[in-house]
């Protein structure tokens, strides 16, 4: 696994390079080793290098709709290249690091820029109606909540393991809660694809967690 996504950030990376900031750019490996290594902090249990490899595997089943893909699965690799399940700003902290490396590996500073904008949109998962990158990286993001029963119950113990700290009734009012956000909103996905194949699954296993987690109390 480790193999094949130094081999998607490279290819991400040569394709967005663009302008006169590429050339004489470095060799994009030690900047995958970097975010490799983040990615397999110890304090993840979902948030992991199979996440990363998830959401990029949905940014290729979404590229079509995507104006600049290449950007989005950059994104994809910063936007949870900073996280503590304890700490709230873990969104912008992954922009700022975003802003610090991109330009460094050879990205033009509006492809930076545009690259942390859609990491510090993962902190709502809201992208504006035309915001097509925005769509297709919150759509990737959250396709774990449209997938089968056991998939989704591995996901829901994994995020229940980050937050090991939380005592048990806390985490039960706190997650019902984050369900309940997610069932209220208007729609979950931004994309035709993930409007049409993923919404209806995502709604059932939200409903179906939030049960049993009234169950459980």
């Amino acid at each position: 696994m480790t193999a094949d996504l130094r081999e998607r950030w490279t290819e991400a990376l040569l394709a967005a390079r663009r302008g006169p900031s590429s050339a004489n750019a470095p060799d994009p490996l030690p900047y995958a080793e970097n975010l490799l290594a983040r990615w397999a902090e110890p304090q993840r249990r979902y948030h992991t290098t199979a996440h990363l490899t998830a959401v990029l595997d949905h940014i290729d089943t979404l590229s079509e709709h995507a104006a600049d893909p290449d950007l989005v699965r950059l994104a994809a690799w910063f936007h949870d290249a900073v996280y503590f399940p304890d700490r709230s700003e873990n969104e912008e902290r992954s922009a700022r690091l975003a802003e610090r490396a991109l330009p460094e590996a050879g990205l033009s500073p509006e492809a930076t820029a545009e690259v942390a904008r859609l990491v510090r949109l993962t902190i709502t998962h809201a992208p504006d109606d035309a915001d097509a990158n925005g769509a297709v990286l919150c759509d990737a993001d959250l396709a774990i909540l449209a997938s089968g029963p056991e998939p989704y119950a591995a996901y829901a113990a994994a995020v229940r393991e980050e937050y090991g700290f939380v005592p048990e009734d806390a985490f039960r009012t706190g997650r019902a809660a984050v369900l309940r956000q997610l069932l209220e909103l208007p729609r979950l996905f931004h994309t035709p694809h993930g409007e049409r194949v993923w919404e209806p699954a995502a709604r059932r296993n939200l409903g179906t967690e939030l049960e049993l987690l009234g169950a459980a109390g």
